[in-house]
Formats: C-alpha cells, structure tokens, sequence
C-alpha cells in the first residue's frame, strides 16, 4: 500500500514561472537522433537544435604509422625514472596525426515572432517527464496559449503545437538562423529548408521545418508570416549525409524530405511518441516524500533545498530526469550521449562536445542497466564494436599487438588512437573499461545469446591486446601497464593502479564468460595465470590506496579524477571482504575531499554509497544539487536552472553519474548478493521504488517506511539463485524463469498476495 508521504499527484516535471534567458534556463527534448532546446518566450521563442552526426572531420584513422618503433625506448625511459624524457619523445611520435579529434557541431535555430505577447498573464513553462512533453502557456487579455513540444522517435521528428483558446487568435513569424558560415535557407509557402556544411570537414546537413495551420500562411523576405491562425503545428526534420564512421554520402534532403512526407499529424504523432517513450520510462519507479517545498518552481526549489536540504522527493527527481536525459539522447540506432548529451549550441563546445573515455562516457551509461534502460545502452556497444574495426589499427601501429585498443578519447570518426598530448592522452585502457560494460549488461540481464554473439567476442579483443601489451616490472615482476596515465594526474608513467584494477577485471570476466560458453580452453587458461601477476592493489606509506606502482601519493591533492578508486566503483574488486585495501581506498577518498567538478562529485557519492556511508554521500547530493547562481561564473559543479549537472560548463555525466549514485544507497549487487538499503541516508526515511534491476537476472520493487524495508518483490528473469541481505539477515532461495517472489521485512518468503 502506498505510503501517505507520496501523494499520486501530478507527473514528475520541471517547472518554471519564466521563460528561459540563457542556454542552460531552456528545456531539452531529443529523440537520439535529433535535439532542441525550447526557451519558452512569449513574444520572442527561440529554439535551438541538434542532429546527431553534423560533426568537423571527415573518415581518418589517426594513427601515426611508425609508432611502435618508439614504443621500447619510452618504456625504457619510464623504467628509469626518466618521466621528462618520455613525454617528450611520446609527444613527437606517439600522439596522434592530427593530435587534436573533431568536434560536434549546433545545427541551427528557429524563432518565432508573436506580436503583443510581450506581457502575459499565468505564465507557465514545464517539461512533463512521464510524457516527454514540454509545454508553455499563458493568457492574453481573455485568451489562452498553450505550446506543446516533444521531439518523437517513431517520426524521427520534432513536433511544436500552438494553440489559442480563440478562434483567429493566433498570428506569429518564422524564420530560421545558423551559426555556420556556409548555409543556404530556401522557403515556400508551407516550408522552410535550412541547408549547412561545416567549416573544417565535409558534413553537411539539411533541415525542414514544416507549418501545418488552419490560419493563412504568407511568404516575406526569408520569414513565413502566420495570420489568423487557431492552431499551428511545426514539424522540424534533420539529417546529414553522414552514412558511418568509415562512409560518407547519403543525401540529406532526400531523407527529410521523406520524412516529413511519412510524419503523422500531430495528434496521431502525439500518441505514438507517448507510447513508444512510456515503454522505456514507465518500468522503473522512484517515489521519495514530498514535502512544501516540492511545489515550489524548480529553479525555486534548488535555492531552498541548498538551504534547507528536506526534499526528498527532489533527488527522485533528480534520478527520473536523468533517465529522461538518457533516453532522450542515447536510442537504439543512434549515436551514445556525448559529454553534453545530444545538446550543444557552440561551434567550438566544450571539450568538443565528443566522447572522453576516461571516465566521462561510462559514467553516462551507469544508471542504464539499473533503471531498466537496456536499450539506451545499445548506442554504446555499436560504439565499441566499431572501435574493434579502428582500434585494431591503433594496437598493431602503435604496440604490434593483436586484439583492439583505444585512449582517453573518441569522436565520430571513431579516432582510437593517443591524442591531444603525451601527459594525459597516453591512455590505453578505454578499451577495457568499455568492454566491462558489455559484462555488466551481461550481468543484469543473463542474457547467453548476448554473451556469446555481441559482448565476449568484443571483450576477447580487447582482452587479446592487453595479453600482449603487459610487459615485467624488473623491479617488482609483476605484469605492469606501460606507458600509460593515472586520468588525468601525474603525468605518462608505468603501472598505474586504475589500468590493473580494469585490466584485471576484464582478465576475470573473460575467463567467466569462456567458462559459461565452454569456449577458448587455451586462452581462459593463460589469462588465468596471467591475472595473478597483475600488480596488485597496494595500501601505500600513509595507508592510503596508491595511485602509482610509486608509493608517492600528496594526500593535501584534491585532484578531481580519483582512478584509482575504480575497483571499488564502479569495478568491484575492493569490497569489504579486503578490509585492509578498503580502509586504504576509504582514506584516499577522504584525502581528495568533498570539491571537483559535477562528474567528481557524482563519482564520490557512488563511492561513499559503497563505503556504505549514507550521509556522507547525501552531503554531496546536496553539493551536485546547489544552484549554480551566476551562469557565466566558473564555478565548482552544482547544477543550473534546468538541472543540468554543471562541470561548469554542463556535462551531462553529473545528471547520469549522480542518479546512479542515488540510486546506490538504496540497492546494490556487486558482491554476489542484492543488498537492500545498504547506505541509507538520514533524509530518507521511507521511500518506494519498483522496477530496478540487479545483478544475476533479477528486477525488484520494494518500499521502506520509519527505515526500515518492507513488502519486496522480486522478479526473476533468468532462473538463478538469489541472495539477498538487509541489515544483518541473509536469505538465499532458488528462482524459476519468469517468476515473482515476495518476501516480508524479515525476509521470509511469502505467498503470492
């Protein structure tokens, strides 16, 4: 029975008395394919759009041929203390051709003129979550306007419905703009076609913005006028003539063209977006309780719960507008979400607005298996399997070894090799870390057609280079990873700890895997042996976890990446059971403080729910959640008006990172068993979720009132054991396929209420 704390009201949403003024105030909506950013203004709207492939660049490898040769002598200089020397070197030969990758590009903008609506009454702007609707209304006099816009995927459109509560009420202009130096706009009388090619490659896009009016539409200059009107429905295409990473040459009018031709009218698109949108978000369910405070504006809410942190239901949320970000801008057939999503407004954004594999594209991935988004995680596995095309070039040309490889960064041409500079791009464990995730979806679904077809035959290459990419230590003996960094701190050195604790952990899931599918004796076999004489983990002088096979730790260093710290999240090779190594990653955190960047912050609070410290992880809850006040300001993370996590600038990483973090102090299921409620934080006292998904082939419901579990429900989906542990009881019991199980506060099993 539901708890009174949750009242069954209005759908989770943002929502502001305003419109937006700058880029990070408006709303996004996106379908993976395109995205846009609605500001909401009354007599001026902008809207600001995206489609997934307009990038800088063209098909190239990257990879510098005779790198290799070069290869023994850095190791050589790393071996001997001699850091300088080998970044020097590394930087001449090893880094990339060119060293920089491309960027993503804005497409254009839309905006729309209506005359006398300067001042308004009831002004309302919001972005209905459960719907993937944004809406804004507001009166005129004795008029109502009511905007509706959702960027549909079955359509591939962008749909933005206007409508006035008087006949002949509604008069408005639209024209388009693009930052691009090279475009071409051409109008008729029901259609705008807006045409760029970017400056630095060969890219080119076409966008159709389409008018549907009972008013009369009229041609003027490079502007369709709008008179008269009771209801207007623009519908907004985009395509380019990207094909993929390695082909070029589509026509993207053609595309947009056909598209516009097949979209439905937008009722009918209405109820196809619903259902195609609702069949992702509706699986999973976070209700936390609400309080005054949740009725406040958004932008509202975030000033008071920085002074007032008694907002539960704000974090829930937090957490459905992350899954929201995630289906909006990562869809089956599409691009994975870059470092901003699918959004970005600037022609030279951010980072590039691309993929850094060093922490950034994972961590956007964390809260998918979880939060029953399996699809949105698909974007990211088409993206390693290309990356074993590329990066296969990049093992034999830079470290004559078999198997595929790629560093710290990645872009649409899918570059595989070290770039930008020798300190912090000579990275090459993106390819492990990447393969864990195919692991991981492994893990939560038990799925064996996947094993076997998509995610072991890709984390075999991977595992392949690394087989031959580890050298000696002569010092230690020890199997090191060299050269390498510690992202993105100390410099290019040999044996950092974050490169074994992955490569470990890929050594083990493939032996794993070839044990399930009865494959590759031979090679299970060596990579046994090999995973033993990976340097291990070392509790370092002031018992902290070190970062380096050096013990040379500055624990008064608050850099903002804490790598190291990877095995104990999101890898699972430190856990309780290690108590000394996890004291020592327990101290490392401490060292590096509650500060960093959106992303850090998020990372932290995943940490601290697996120290299994609720409120210490909810103190940087409260850190990610504080408004950022001033949006030009460079500030520490926070998030801004439209809850984007701020990095500063925004990073969509903090949104997917924290609600996953959140989402760890309520379940987790890393250490072969279903911890309930592990690190529960004192503001969240009872609470409700249903439909997350844990390890093993299991998806659980369950509610906790007064702190304390209760009525849990669990499904299994492949048939095995489940185990699971709440305060100080364990409960083990077989499961059949496809059956549900209850069990009570004590964890006895129950019959089917």
């Amino acid at each position: 029975m539901l708890c009174p704390k949750f009242s069954k009201a209005q759908n989770p949403e943002l929502w502001y008395k305003r419109p937006a003024v700058t880029w990070e105030e408006a709303l996004p909506i996106g379908n993976g394919h395109i995205g846009a950013m609605i500001y909401g203004g009354t007599g001026r709207e902008h809207i600001q759009f995206n489609e997934e492939t307009l990038w800088t660049g063209e098909p190239r490898s990257y990879v510098r041929k005779e790198a290799a040769r070069y290869l023994p002598q850095i190791r050589q200089h790393l071996e001997q203390g001699r850091q300088t020397e080998a970044e020097a070197l590394a930087e001449a030969q090893f880094i990339s051709d060119p060293k920089r990758q491309m960027s993503y590009q804005p497409f254009g903008d839309i905006f729309l003129t209506f005359p006398g609506h300067e001042e308004v009454l009831n002004y309302r702007r919001n972005l209905d979550l459960k719907n993937a609707v944004a809406s804004v209304s507001y009166q005129i006099n004795d008029v109502s306007y009511l905007r509706r816009v959702f960027a549909s995927n079955p359509a591939k459109t962008i749909y933005y419905s206007i409508k006035a509560s008087k006949k002949q009420a509604l008069n408005f202009t639209i024209e388009t703009n693009t930052l691009h130096s090279i475009s071409q706009t051409s109008i008729n009388k029901q259609e705008i076609m807006l045409h760029v090619k970017v400056k630095d490659g060969i890219l080119e896009g076409t966008a159709r913005i389409k008018i549907k009016t009972d008013g009369k539409v009229t041609r003027e200059s490079d502007r369709l006028i709008i008179k008269n009107a009771t209801v207007a429905t623009l519908m907004l295409t985009a395509a380019t003539n990207f094909i993929s990473y390695d082909h070029i040459g589509q026509d993207p009018g053609a595309i947009t063209a056909t598209l516009l031709k097949n979209a439905p009218d937008f009722e009918k698109a209405l109820l196809q977006h619903t259902a195609d949108y609702q069949t992702l978000y509706n699986r999973f369910s976070i209700q936390l309780p609400k309080v005054a405070a949740s009725a406040l504006p958004t932008d509202e809410r975030l000033r008071h719960f920085e002074l007032a942190p008694n907002d539960p239901d704000l974090l829930a949320l937090f957490v459905q507008y992350a899954r929201y970000l995630l289906i909006s801008s990562s869809r089956p057939g599409s691009q994975p979400a870059t470092l901003q999503g699918i959004w970005n407004n600037s022609l030279q954004p951010p980072w590039d607005s691309k993929w850094t594999l060093n922490i950034n594209t994972e961590m956007n991935y964390w809260p998918a298996e979880l939060t029953n988004l399996a699809e949105c995680h698909e974007p990211l596995f088409q993206m390693i399997a290309e990356f074993a095309n590329t990066g296969k070039d990049v093992a034999q040309a830079y470290y004559q070894a078999p198997g595929w490889v790629v560093h710290h960064n990645t872009d649409l041409w899918r570059g595989a090799a070290p770039v930008n500079a020798a300190e912090h791009g000579i990275w090459p464990t993106g390819g492990a870390w990447l393969a864990m995730h195919l692991w991981e979806r492994y893990l939560f679904s038990a799925d064996l057609a996947f094993l076997q077809h998509t995610a072991y035959p890709l984390m075999k290459g991977a595992a392949l280079f690394f087989e031959s990419f580890l050298v000696k230590d002569p010092t230690t003996g020890w199997l090191i990873s060299t050269p390498s960094n510690a992202p993105e701190h100390g410099g290019l050195v040999a044996g950092p700890t974050m490169d074994h604790q992955m490569i470990r952990s890929l050594f083990k899931a493939c032996i794993s895997a070839g044990e399930i599918l009865k494959t590759d004796a031979e090679f299970i076999s060596t990579l046994r042996e090999m995973t033993n004489q990976i340097a291990p983990d070392q509790a370092g002088k002031y018992g902290q976890l070190q970062e380096w096979m050096v013990d040379q730790d500055d624990t008064t260093n608050n850099h903002r990446h804490i790598s190291h710290l990877w095995g104990v999240y999101p890898g699972a090779e430190i856990t309780p059971v290690s108590p000394q190594l996890f004291d020592a990653a327990q101290k490392s955190l401490l060292s590096r403080g509650d500060g960093g960047t959106g992303w850090s912050i998020a990372w932290k609070i995943n940490l601290w729910a697996r120290f299994l410290e609720g409120n210490r992880a909810y103190q940087l809850i409260r850190e990610l959640l504080r408004p950022v006040s001033n949006i030009n300001q460079k500030e520490t993370a926070g998030v801004y008006p439209n809850l984007w996590s701020a990095h500063p600038p925004f990073q969509i990483d903090g949104n997917l990172g924290g609600a996953a973090g959140i989402l760890e102090l309520l379940i987790q299921s890393h250490a072969e068993e279903i911890h309930l409620l592990p690190a529960l934080p004192s503001p969240l006292t009872d609470g409700k979720i249903s439909g997350i998904k844990a390890r093993s082939g299991f998806e659980l419901s369950f509610s906790w009132e007064d702190n304390r579990v209760k009525d849990i429900i669990v499904f299994s989906v492949a048939g095995k054991e489940c185990k699971i542990r709440y305060g100080n009881k364990t409960v083990k019991f077989p499961t059949k396929n496809g059956t549900k199980y209850y069990l009570n506060a004590d964890l006895d099993l129950q019959m089917n209420p």
